[in-house]
């Protein structure tokens, strides 16, 4: 039996940054300022200015992914933005259980976003508060995952299947990250909790399902491939672009931004 020593969260959950730049949570002050809180994305705010980061956060980056996305359907720049922010969520908090024991409160009021940021989105967490390991689904999917989607669903009309696709997908995706830090690292213990931690999650009915368990192929797509040069993701519910014909060899292809 392996024995698991954790300790408490650090003020800059510094033990994260070594596993990637999904998993990094800056904490504190912005430097450049107040930020949106994702309470504030998540609510049902008027439409505001291309312009009013603050105004309308969840709008704003959905029109920044459909820019730099070259597409002009929003309801795949909001899938695009959905799984990418899905997959910042469930690294830290599937980090900072595997490396702390513990993970942080992410509680939408306090924790900042900036949706005029890069890849991956950059999280400000004002007050690092510890939380026991068996709180990450009500961190996550409850605090975070519903409200996102019920957003997303309202303005976009993005189907609950896609969306909740995409959180899985994202899931494991993280999953398979730790593992491969873990191994090389010399961290086996590390790999088989974040299995362990990640089975526990998909168990949940809103996750259950969205993944082959056979092959780990999404059971929806993320409409990526309807992008302007767009490809399949990796775990892809199609073997090849719907309406296109095939060509043998064609590589799949993920957007960076949602690949967790």
């Amino acid at each position: 039996m392996v024995l698991l020593l954790f300790v408490d969260l650090d003020p800059e959950l510094a033990a994260l940054i070594p596993l990637g730049g999904f998993f990094v949570l800056r904490t504190g002050v912005p430097p450049r300022g107040p930020l949106p809180t994702l309470a504030r994305a998540y609510a049902r705010a008027p439409v505001t200015s291309h312009h009013d980061v603050y105004g309308d956060p969840l709008t704003f980056r959905v029109r920044k992914v459909a820019t730099s996305l070259r597409v002009s359907e929003t309801r795949v720049a909001a899938s695009v933005a959905h799984q990418a922010l899905a997959a910042r969520l469930w690294s830290v908090t599937l980090g900072a259980a595997v490396l702390y024991g513990r993970v942080p409160d992410l509680d939408p009021r306090t924790l900042h976003w900036d949706p005029d940021g890069g890849a991956p989105d950059e999280l400000w967490l004002s007050q690092v508060r510890a939380l026991p390991v068996t709180a990450i689904d009500e961190v996550v999917r409850e605090g975070h995952l519903v409200p996102l989607a019920a957003a997303l669903r309202a303005r976009y009309a993005v189907a609950p299947r896609l969306l909740w696709g995409n959180a899985g997908s994202a899931l494991a995706a993280t999953v398979r990250q730790i593992a491969r830090w873990a191994h090389a690292n010399d961290r086996p213990e590390a790999a088989d909790r974040a299995r362990a931690l990640g089975a526990g999650l998909f168990a949940h009915p809103d996750l259950a399902g969205t993944l082959d368990a056979g092959t780990l192929r999404r059971r929806s797509c993320c409409l990526y491939y309807r992008a302007p040069g767009g490809g399949l993701c990796g775990d892809c519910c199609f073997d090849r672009p719907p309406g296109r014909p095939h060509r043998s060899g064609t590589p799949r292809s993920s957007p960076g931004a949602a690949s967790g």
